[in-house]
């Protein structure tokens, strides 16, 4: 497996975002966050999908922050049931980044990494 990561700034909150929501969707579904070998499958989705690469750091730190991000959203109104969660995807299950919601997540994200 090659290490090397190719992820830039954008691409990362892109893929906070999306760990994220997931992480969201999880707490909807059953109350709890994603287990870990749930955040590694959606790490692969998303860099599949993406056709990214992301090295161990970037993976575990970012699958860290996604439940720090999702913390932030969790009690909001719109965040805490998995239909409403359901419609910040389009097909394929991509983030539907036309979404308002999808947007302040993904401000977050931006917000988390440049901190971090």
């Amino acid at each position: 497996m090659d290490d090397s990561g190719n992820l830039d700034d954008e691409a990362r909150a892109e893929l906070l975002c999306y760990l994220a929501v997931g992480q969201l969707v999880a707490r909807a579904r059953t109350g709890g966050w994603l287990r870990t070998d749930h955040v590694v499958e959606l790490l692969d989705i998303w860099l599949k999908g993406n056709g990214a690469q992301a090295n161990w750091q970037d993976r575990l730190y970012l699958g860290a922050l996604s439940k720090n991000v999702a913390l932030d959203f969790a009690g909001l109104p719109g965040f805490a049931d998995s239909d409403s969660l359901a419609q910040l995807f389009t097909d394929g299950w991509r983030m539907d980044y036309r979404s308002p919601f999808v947007g302040q997540i993904y401000s977050v994200c931006e917000d988390e990494l440049k901190e971090g």
